[in-house]
């Protein structure tokens, strides 16, 4: 039997590499820029945003994922109010517009207040990059019977590259993972409804992101559930590439997300979502062409 993913609106089947696309209604992302933000009020343009969320979906997109606080390093925190006035528009709209009914809302926030709100506005995942910091997030998804991303993060996003360590990486971030998913479970969150994110680019050196886009068997195993990867644009790619900068990183946010996909990867995050989705589909069908093949072969 295939797994899902169980959400608050249905399940999402796991036969494939889920694409969640990002959805910045932010002034200050790293790679958007506020490019959908409408000055002076520095509230995005919905119908822009509309716009591309049914492009995206048209390509392939599997989650729309709407954050209004930018998670960057070094970002400024911004209150509860302001993140919801900047999401609440954009998961209203998304909701009552049927050429988008199948793509599920998940809502990209630390706060369980903003959650909660967003839920109930139409969201069926919570994206928490925080690792469930606020003590009443997962009782909220627990509640609205939700899907949950659990991240990975130690400390805050304006403090969290002030010297990553780690002893054992993969060995720390699986076990650290392991107890947030403990305490969604503890709170009512049912084990087929968390997926896990090891936080690539949060608290940790690139050199530490590179392996943990490739490390999707190994915390499945430890962790016991799904892992979606986001290194879509994100900065160790420079180191890389010879330091291009975020502008030019579309190849190689692609690259990773075949690699994590190969590794072990249930759901990767992204920017480029019709490149990625593209590379994912040639993944799968030379996977299953060569499945098909050694078959044969084991048959003679």
């Amino acid at each position: 039997m295939t797994e899902t993913w169980q959400h608050a609106r249905g399940a999402l089947s796991l036969d494939h590499c889920l694409v969640m696309a990002v959805v910045n209604a932010t002034p200050d992302s790293f790679y958007d820029k506020g490019r959908w933000i409408v000055s002076p009020a520095q509230q995005p343009d919905v119908s822009v945003v509309m716009g591309e969320c049914r492009r995206w979906v048209e390509l392939g997109a599997d989650i729309l994922d709407v954050g209004g606080e930018s998670t960057r390093p070094g970002a400024t925190p911004v209150d509860e109010a302001t993140e919801l006035e900047r999401i609440l528009p954009i998961i209203t709209g998304l909701r009552a517009d049927p050429e988008l009914a199948a793509a599920p809302i998940s809502v990209d926030t630390r706060h369980a207040r903003v959650a909660e709100a967003a839920l109930a506005a139409g969201a069926a995942i919570v994206n928490d990059v925080s690792g469930l910091a606020d003590p009443q997030m997962a009782r909220v998804v627990a509640e609205a019977g939700a899907g949950l991303v659990i991240g990975h993060l130690r400390g805050e996003p304006a403090t969290m590259q002030a010297e990553p360590r780690f002893d054992d990486l993969l060995g720390e971030v699986a076990d650290e993972l392991g107890r947030s998913v403990a305490r969604a479970e503890a709170a009512g969150v049912a084990r087929e409804r968390i997926v896990v994110d090891p936080g690539v680019g949060f608290g940790k050196t690139r050199a530490q992101s590179a392996a943990l886009v490739g490390a999707g068997d190994f915390l499945r195993a430890r962790t016991g559930c799904p892992v979606l990867i986001g290194a879509s644009r994100k900065r160790f790619l420079a180191a890389l590439t010879g330091g291009k900068p975020v502008e030019e990183r579309m190849l190689a946010s692609v690259v990773a997300a075949v690699v994590a996909a190969t590794r072990g990867a249930a759901a990767v995050r992204v920017h480029d979502v019709g490149e990625t989705v593209e590379a994912l589909r040639v993944r799968g069908g030379i996977e299953a062409e060569l499945s098909r093949a050694a078959a044969a072969a084991r048959d003679r």
